[in-house]
């Protein structure tokens, strides 16, 4: 099919007086059929934690297309599961629909499903799938087709751990993708008829078989891709396991601008974990003087340049009691020393106390208003039960909250709509323009309940440019390059990720709102391995596909 992405097409769209944008519930009227979870919760921990989803084009045709993890039924200890629902895949119409195409494209994996992250490990231009699960993890390759063959065994990255986010990054160079998963706790039932019924969890008592400091922590994988089409599993050589850690998300980011990607782990209960690279796939543990070595039980994970200054900066959201956390990266202000260190913005952001007595989980910053800078949301959900009613998980509201542009934030939950959703316990969430309309929406997976699919209302008000690469080599998505665009008022900085939020996936176009603008002065591209290509006075309110060179 042809894509919408032509090199320097344009499409113009006349701007119009700016109102509030606005985000509205089309999860049926998109065609979207899921049911997270089938039966009765049964207060077992790894039915709490799930699920993520993923936003990526695995067709080609321009569009991107949607992958939802499910736990299928009831708690099995091998996490295997025969019986209730499957993930599912649903492929996007074009015209803001989308077509179930599970089982023909052989992916309705029924496991004990927690993440997902779309990658082209092998480079052959289509995109893959990598599911992380309570049990053994998942390797799908794309055959080009809109099938995939399930290809775990010969690809050696079928952890069997209790996996949660993982992410797919070059970390050597050598472009191809190389993949670090994140893992849990050792969940074990015969442990758990030895407990005690009840533990305390942030001063509140829980089930024991609820409560992850009971259980030991699982060192997390990392998996070296040998180029072959197979990986090979390099953590001890890395020394990036994060022991002790119950990761939930990592993230790949060039943290202090050297061209490398280094490693940022979220930790639930224990502090997180962020490692330096050397240019050559080693890493060293800086997460003690890099002062973002967060010591809250954090749960989503995302990155993005929110004050403009042209370094990357951390957001994270937090368990009940444990405010939201925004970490200012210092790099621009002090890069003569050489090091990797943020500051925590979460109070003078005016975002922790709005946050506090929820529980976040996916979230991304993301221009949703198209006025050049990056909001954030955070999708919430208890871990608690409702005291009647045990066997339900207590809702909670989700939140968007606007940059002002002076490094604030201010809550617009309720004019922008999201207040007035359903209360769910939300916990995956995905990014991305499924519509193609030139601004961001929102996909999230709730808990035992059907998901939500939020479409945005109005940020296509203000000009925007939407930015595709495809990268030489076999990184051909580019994962770890860096977009800048500036415009007459204010330039931006963009990095391609594969996984972030809260084990899900966002979409590898880079989206810019450039506010009034109507023309980008200068896009940069810079590519991985520290070249850069630019272009000149680009009209703005079209899709550029960028080829490296």
């Amino acid at each position: 099919m042809h894509s919408i992405f032509a090199t320097l097409a344009i499409f113009i769209l006349t701007p119009i007086t700016v109102n509030a944008v606005t985000f509205v519930d089309v999860t049926n009227k998109a065609g979207i059929r899921f049911q997270h979870s089938s039966g009765t919760r049964s207060s077992l921990l790894p039915e709490d934690m799930g699920s993520g989803a993923g936003f990526a084009d695995i067709d080609n045709d321009g569009d991107i297309d949607l992958y939802i993890v499910n736990i299928p039924g009831p708690f099995t200890q091998d996490g295997k599961n025969n019986k209730g629902n499957t993930n599912a895949l649903y492929l996007n119409n074009g015209d803001g629909t989308f077509t179930d195409i599970t089982r023909a494209a052989g992916v309705g994996h029924q496991g004990f499903g927690m993440g997902c992250v779309f990658a082209d490990y092998d480079g052959d231009a289509d995109l893959d799938l990598y599911l992380t699960n309570y049990g053994e993890n998942v390797l799908y390759r794309n055959n080009g087709n809109a099938t995939f063959t399930d290809v775990t065994d010969a690809a050696g990255v079928g952890c069997e751990l209790w996996s949660t986010g993982a992410a797919f990054a070059d970390v050597d160079g050598d472009t191809d993708l190389d993949l670090y998963v994140c893992n849990y706790v050792t969940y074990d039932l015969e442990e758990l008829e030895q407990m005690k019924e009840e533990s305390l969890q942030s001063g509140k008592p829980v089930p024991s078989a609820l409560n992850p400091h009971v259980f030991e922590p699982q060192d997390n994988v990392f998996y070296r891709n040998n180029g072959d089409g197979t990986f090979t599993d390099a953590t001890a050589e890395t020394g990036i396991a994060a022991g002790g850690g119950r990761s939930m998300q990592a993230l790949f980011s060039d943290f202090d601008n050297d061209n490398d990607l280094d490693l940022y782990v979220a930790n639930d209960t224990t502090t997180n974990h962020i490692y330096r690279n050397d240019g050559s796939g080693n890493f060293t543990d800086v997460s003690t003087e890099s002062w973002a070595a967060d010591f809250r039980g954090s749960m989503g994970l995302t990155a993005g340049d929110y004050d403009a200054d042209g370094d990357i900066d951390l957001f994270m959201s937090h368990w009940v009691d444990e405010e939201n956390a925004l970490y200012r990266n210092l790099f621009a202000e002090d890069d003569a020393t050489g090091q990797i260190r943020f500051v925590d913005e979460s109070y003078t952001s005016l975002l922790a106390e709005e946050s506090i007595k929820q529980i976040g989980w996916g979230t991304t910053l993301f221009d949703y208003d198209n006025d050049g800078d990056l909001d954030i949301f955070v999708t919430n959900g208890s871990t608690f039960q409702e005291l009647k009613r045990p066997e339900v998980l207590i809702p909670q509201a989700d939140m968007l909250f606007r940059n002002n542009g002076d490094e604030t934030f201010t809550n617009v939950s309720q004019e922008a709509g999201i207040a007035a959703l359903p209360l769910r316990v939300g916990r995956g969430a995905a990014f991305g323009d499924y519509d193609n309309d030139g601004d961001i929406d929102i996909f999230i997976v709730n808990n035992h309940a059907p998901p939500t699919l939020l479409r945005n209302e109005g940020g296509n008000r203000s000009n925007w440019v939407y930015v595709k690469l495809v990268g030489a080599g076999a990184n051909r998505d580019a994962i770890g390059a860096k977009i800048q665009v500036k415009t007459a008022d204010q330039t931006q900085v963009r990095e391609i990720y594969a996984g972030e939020s809260y084990m899900s996936a966002n979409s590898f176009v880079a989206e810019f709102g450039v506010g009034d603008a109507t023309q980008i002065e200068t896009l940069q591209v810079t590519w991985q391995n520290g070249e850069t290509q630019k272009l000149h006075n680009v009209p703005a309110n079209q899709r550029i596909r960028i080829t490296q060179k």
